[in-house]
This record gives C-alpha cells, sequence and structure tokens, in this order.
C-alpha cells in the first residue's frame, strides 16, 4: 500500500484554518440515547450474525479508515459490492456540525460498489472492542445507520464483516444532493469535533495512501478547497 502520486488540491492548512472555528459541544438533540444494556444487546447481535470461525472483521469506509476507535491485529483492503460510500447521513448539529452549518457524514448507501479498510479484532477480545465501535457509531437507538454483516472481496478471498449501513427510512437519511451541494455543506460546516473540511481531507488522504482512489470524494476535496480559497 504505498502513497499515491496525485497531488490534493485540499490541504493541511485548510484544514488548520476550519479548526480556528471549532466550537464548545453543543446540547444533545432530542431522541433516544442508546444505554449500556443497549449496547451490549447491540454486540450480541452483531455477534449473532457470525460465521462462527472465531474472527471477526469490520469493513471501514470513512473515518474509522484514520481513526479506528478499536483494537485489531491485521488490516486489508477490500471490495464492498452493493453499497457505495456517500455523504447521506445528516444533519450533524454537533461533532462535526452547527444549527447554522449542520454537517453531512458518510454512510454506506445501495448501489455501486466501495473499496475500503478491512480490520481483523484481536481473537477473544471481540466483544469489548464491537462495543467500543459501537459506542463510536451508535449514539442513539435505533441507529439511522445500523450495523449488518456483508462479504467483502479480498486478494486473499472472501472475508464476512460488519458494517454501518444508512437506513433510507431513517429520517437522517439524505439523498439527492449535486456534488457542489455536498461541497457547499462541507466547507461550512464546523463542530465541537473539527471540521467537515478535516474529516474529508483525512478519508480522502488516508485512503490514497492506502492506494484506494474514490472519485467522488477527489471531486468533493477540490470542489471544498476550491470554496475555502475563494473566500480568502
Amino acid at each position: 500500500m504505498g502513497r499515491s502520486a496525485r497531488q490534493m488540491r485540499l490541504t493541511e492548512a485548510h484544514v488548520a484554518r476550519m479548526a480556528l472555528l471549532v466550537m464548545p459541544d453543543a446540547p444533545r438533540p432530542p431522541g433516544e440515547a442508546a444505554t449500556d444494556e443497549d449496547y451490549r444487546q447491540f454486540v450480541k447481535d452483531i455477534l449473532a450474525g457470525s460465521d462462527g470461525s472465531g474472527q471477526v472483521w469490520v469493513f471501514a469506509y470513512g473515518s474509522l479508515i484514520w481513526k479506528p476507535a478499536c483494537a485489531f491485529v491485521e488490516i486489508r483492503t477490500g471490495l464492498l459490492r452493493g453499497w457505495h460510500r456517500a455523504f447521506c447521513l445528516g444533519w450533524n448539529t454537533r461533532f462535526r456540525g452547527s444549527e447554522q452549518n449542520p454537517g453531512l457524514m458518510l454512510a454506506l448507501d445501495r448501489g455501486g460498489s466501495c473499496k475500503g479498510a478491512l480490520y481483523r479484532l484481536p481473537p477473544g477480545k471481540a466483544e469489548e472492542n464491537i462495543e467500543l465501535l459501537c459506542r463510536r457509531e451508535m449514539g442513539s437507538k435505533p441507529s439511522p445507520f445500523p450495523p449488518r454483516w456483508v462479504t467483502v472481496a479480498t486478494e486473499h478471498g472472501p472475508v464476512r464483516a460488519f458494517t454501518f449501513c444508512i437506513d433510507r427510512n431513517s429520517g437522517r437519511y439524505v439523498s439527492g444532493l449535486t456534488e457542489d451541494q455536498v461541497a457547499e455543506v462541507l466547507s461550512k460546516a464546523v463542530g465541537s469535533r473539527g471540521s467537515m473540511v478535516e474529516y474529508l481531507f483525512n478519508t480522502v488522504s488516508h485512503l490514497e495512501e492506502m492506494g484506494i482512489h474514490d472519485p467522488h470524494l477527489w471531486r468533493l476535496q477540490e470542489l471544498v478547497a476550491e470554496r475555502l480559497d475563494a473566500t480568502g
């Protein structure tokens, strides 16, 4: 996995500029927050769908690539067919956005395909690491992008893994936006954990380092950089 020779237009300087706008954490929006018991049940439900091999893999396509939030003993690249990476999870008004400029997060949506990272969880420690992932990805119940088991193609053969896919029936599913509209959102949204500029920069740069070129995200980073440069 070597670094790509392509030069991103979106830079660390853009990220640093937006970091100046990071704000204190906002109150949790109305909704049912997941409890400790919920997280224990999430873990049981996920493990119930495993293949019984004792190996548990998670497929990462967005921020889990550059911030895994769990321990792992092996990493591979893989291709997931039938799902694509999309900014379709909205609207984030706390961690990567605000009421004035809400953020859009990545999730897997139906159709197409997606290249990403596969992490194998440590043997004997799957439960605790799955819970860490659920606490990171599933702050509310029901989750707008619940976990599901998928089959990912790798150079070593197919791997069964769980990942997080958008629920199109969720009120947080966003579709129909043009690339320009998505870029406009990403160029402005900032929350308590950082900006959408940082989120996009980290995702694209880490994918490129893994040898994965996502044309859609590549165009978005160019469009976002263009907007930031235009505003000085």
